[in-house]
């Protein structure tokens, strides 16, 4: 999973992205979600919502706003984002027809799974291809911050998401991949 602040000068405003879980009906897919983190954070869950199209009980197919109990009255202050999205991550494998934000979509979960697994996992290929959810290219001063990194032993692929996740900050870049993050 990577976390990065739509605005650098803000981490109010993130955008998040996840992959399928393996053995699933989303396997493969690459999920964006928009999350903000509201002031009163963290008495106040984060709000997050689906912006990656997703065909699933407790999720909107046509806004993406997520029914989970932690993103409401389950929350607590020692839950942190970490938490939120690894919880949302399982809620695709878990899901809960019978408390749904997408009544369509519950039902048809209910009714016929096999035509719900279907429908799932075109939809994943359709709207969650790897190509889709892409990072942004980092700027050419980036590149030249990854080859600066890369030259001290530490792998091109994770140096450009920490630097993406950092804001570009070498320097707390350096931090997180020196402590294994």
């Amino acid at each position: 999973m990577t976390v990065e602040a739509l605005e650098s000068s803000s981490l109010n405003h993130l955008r998040a992205t996840m992959q399928g879980p393996s053995d699933s009906v989303f396997e493969g897919g690459v999920f964006v979600l928009d999350v903000q983190i509201p002031e009163e954070y963290p008495f106040e869950p984060p709000k997050v919502k689906f912006l990656t199209k997703v065909w699933h009980p407790n999720v909107s197919s046509q806004t993406g706003a997520i029914c989970l109990d932690i993103l409401k009255d389950a929350w607590t202050p020692a839950m942190s984002l970490m938490t939120t999205l690894l919880s949302i991550s399982a809620l695709l494998t878990a899901a809960e027809p019978d408390d749904p934000q997408d009544a369509v979509v519950a039902t048809q979960y209910k009714a016929d799974r096999a035509l719900y697994d279907q429908t799932a996992k075109f939809w994943t290929e359709m709207y969650a291809a790897p190509a889709m959810a892409a990072s942004p290219r980092l700027s050419d001063d980036d590149e030249v911050k990854v080859a600066a990194l890369v030259d001290m032993g530490f792998d091109a692929d994770q140096v450009r998401e920490v630097l993406r996740m950092n804001g570009g900050d070498q320097a707390r870049a350096m931090e997180v991949l020196l402590s294994g993050g």
